[in-house]
């Protein structure tokens, strides 16, 4: 089935919106779609960061949601990754930003940047290495492997058909999955695309899950970095998660985070806003 939105473009599409992607997340936990005000400031935060991450400790597996175009969000990550590791707490970093089935393991703690993208074929175009390189640096520095946790481009086409992932959540769930999608796209998207996107979101989400358990270890935590959307427990990668395994959610909202995106995570951290505009005025323009 053609697609009206390659996967590339897709891709910069998703950065480009990343300002309505906590609204977005926001909507599916009540069930409409609004867009956070950009300008509100941001509360500071209850604690410091290391506090925060020691309060969600211990877990099987930590997941930081963000937002993708706010520098201080890949911040936090890397200090997350270089305070668990330093602990010795740190099984492994899995991460949206690289496919499954590419790793940094066997790489030395002095790996170059460029053997680090090689090993992860990064795809820069998609996800900035100059945004995400100091998180995967930091864990290769450490001698912690970092884990592509993305569905490969490969299987994109052929997901995009499997019905069976429409099973997945509750119709509900289900209901505000799509609308979250057409929200995301800025209603720009085909409705006959919806029910596929959202197959490939549920399936993306199963990977990382899946990814995520088996680089599971006795005592540590694995850290999985992902966009907010990806992250929420009733619609994200907990949901694909085994009963026994104890996993918690930490979001980082750019602004002042809405009451109901609270009730997604286990902790909202909030940074300062990013500057206000319309992410979705460059998608209107004639192509």
């Amino acid at each position: 089935m053609p697609l009206a939105i390659p996967w590339t473009a897709a891709r910069r599409m998703r950065r480009l919106l990343a300002r309505i992607a906590l609204a977005a997340a926001a909507a599916l936990a009540t069930g409409c779609v609004t867009t956070a005000p950009a300008t509100l400031p941001a509360t500071p935060p209850a604690a410091p960061w290391p506090d925060r991450l020691q309060a969600l400790l211990p877990a099987d597996v930590l997941l930081l949601g963000e937002q993708h175009d706010a520098p201080e969000h890949q911040r936090l990550q890397r200090e997350a990754v270089q305070w668990l590791a330093a602990r010795g707490l740190l099984a492994a970093v899995v991460l949206e930003m690289a496919e499954s089935g590419h790793s940094t393991r066997g790489l030395p703690r002095d790996a170059t940047e460029a053997q680090a993208q090689a090993a992860l074929q990064w795809n820069d175009a998609a996800w900035p290495w100059k945004a995400y390189g100091p998180v995967v640096m930091a864990a290769v520095a450490a001698g912690v492997p970092v884990l592509g946790g993305n569905l490969p481009r490969s299987a994109l086409r052929a997901t995009l058909a499997q019905e069976a992932w429409d099973q997945h959540l509750p119709a509900p769930a289900l209901q505000r999955q799509y609308q979250a999608l057409r929200d995301g796209h800025c209603g720009l998207l085909p409705e006959a695309q919806i029910a596929p996107m959202a197959r490939v979101q549920i399936a993306r989400d199963a990977r990382m899950a899946r990814t995520a358990q088996e680089a599971l270890q006795p005592g540590q935590t694995v850290l999985l970095i992902a966009g907010a959307g990806h992250v929420l427990r009733s619609l994200g990668v907990p949901t694909h998660w085994p009963e026994r395994l104890r996993s918690k959610v930490l979001l980082a909202q750019a602004g002042i985070a809405q009451a109901a995106i609270k009730t997604e995570a286990n902790a909202v951290v909030e940074t300062p806003p990013l500057p206000p505009g319309d992410p979705c005025e460059a998608l209107r323009q004639p192509r």
